[in-house]
């Protein structure tokens, strides 16, 4: 390949790359503009809390408690190399409140609720269902986008804070149950260490990855191609990519909030 023919294909990449930048922020201002302004569909919304609060829980729950759990004892081990195994109270509730619950929480809303949100989206544009709308005068934005996205601004704070309080939980039994720590100690060390700013950050970073999350499952859903090989696509990308911007905007998130 010549260096002019190479120049020629990193170029069409790059502008293909800014057009799918200018794509999804359009997409993105037009979803928030829907979402400010009437008609609002309520039992849409409702149901959309349903699906990515609610029906969350249990993975979030599980994900949580085994991670604040192994997280216990890995800090245990690494702790006892410089006789410092007492910070085990402290570096669970920091790492779970800072990184872990934001991050975990995120990348499971991505896992279930970006692909749920893809695949149903893009068979409705499939079966002609989205068209279908149009032609009963709903706004398919209005009616499918905003609601799913509004459910992920408000929901998965929630389920970081949720997280967070079982994450801590998990280490707080693993500590007590296997490792001879104080029950009331553990609990004091935990509430002292953490800082309202830990808190306040996790939950931002929580309202973010809803956004991402739900944004990018109704965005590839509403630009998925034709037939049964286009939703598989559009599932597959929006979750590969949701989760490669979740862990980008935790990056960005940390050093806004913790200065690097």
């Amino acid at each position: 390949m010549t260096p002019l023919a190479l120049l020629g294909r990193l170029g069409a990449a790059t502008l293909g790359l800014l057009a799918a930048l200018g794509r999804l922020s359009t997409f993105v201002v037009s979803t928030f503009s829907h979402m400010l302004r009437p008609p609002f569909y309520g039992r849409e919304v409702l149901n959309a809390l349903l699906q990515v609060g609610w029906l969350s829980l249990p993975v979030v729950g599980l994900t949580a408690i085994f991670t604040g759990g192994a997280l216990a004892l890995q800090i245990y081990a690494g702790g006892a190399r410089f006789n410092a195994e007492a910070v085990v109270p402290q570096i669970v509730a920091i790492g779970m409140v800072r990184e872990l619950g934001p991050v975990l929480v995120g990348l499971m809303i991505a896992a279930r609720v970006t692909s749920s949100i893809a695949a149903e989206i893009a068979t409705m544009k499939v079966t002609e269902q989205i068209d279908a709308l149009v032609t009963l005068s709903t706004h398919p934005m209005k009616y499918l986008v905003a609601p799913r996205v509004l459910a992920g601004l408000l929901t998965v704070p929630a389920l970081v804070g949720i997280g967070d309080i079982i994450g801590i939980m998990g280490g707080y039994t693993v500590a007590t149950q296997n490792l001879g720590f104080n029950p009331a100690t553990y609990l004091v060390n935990t509430v002292n260490f953490l800082e309202i700013h830990d808190v306040i950050s996790s939950l931002v970073k929580g309202a973010v990855f809803g956004v991402i999350a739900t944004t990018l499952g109704c965005y590839y859903g509403m630009n998925s191609g034709r037939g049964a090989q286009g939703v598989g696509r559009a599932t597959k990308s929006s979750v590969e990519t949701a989760a490669v911007l979740i862990l980008a905007a935790n990056f960005v998130l940390t050093g806004v909030f913790f200065s690097l």
